[in-house]
């Protein structure tokens, strides 16, 4: 059974927030892989990692985490954003959900928005 810790995904946004990028990859598997409807996935931290370091179009913002509930293997999140995308200022709802492995690592990410591509 999967080691599931809520705090771990607090952690995730708090550390996104904060620009803090070693620490959200350390909260990841090796093979994780994050879907993001209407995108390709991303597959593997080498992937992952290039996304936050080059291709994420937030830039600066904070999450706000409204509810966080703890299934056997996951954690889902429904919360709202505030920050920075292509240089405009953007407030968006979003819904992330989280499949831990073993380890207690991130092994899968799914992301939904209420607007366009993040």
């Amino acid at each position: 059974m999967a080691d599931v810790d809520a705090q771990r995904i607090r952690d995730y946004y708090e550390h996104i927030d904060a620009g803090d990028l070693e620490s959200v990859f350390e909260l990841f598997a090796d093979d994780v892989t994050y879907h993001r409807p209407g995108q390709p996935s991303l597959d593997g931290m080498a992937e992952f990692e290039r996304f936050y370091r080059e291709d994420r179009p937030l830039s600066e913002g904070e999450h706000t985490v409204e509810s966080l509930t703890v299934g056997d293997d996951t954690v889902a999140v429904r919360g709202h954003f505030e920050g920075k995308q292509g240089g405009e200022t953007v407030a968006f709802g979003f819904a992330d959900h989280h499949r831990f492995d073993d380890d207690g690592l991130v092994t899968e990410r799914w992301t939904y928005t209420d607007t366009g591509a993040v």
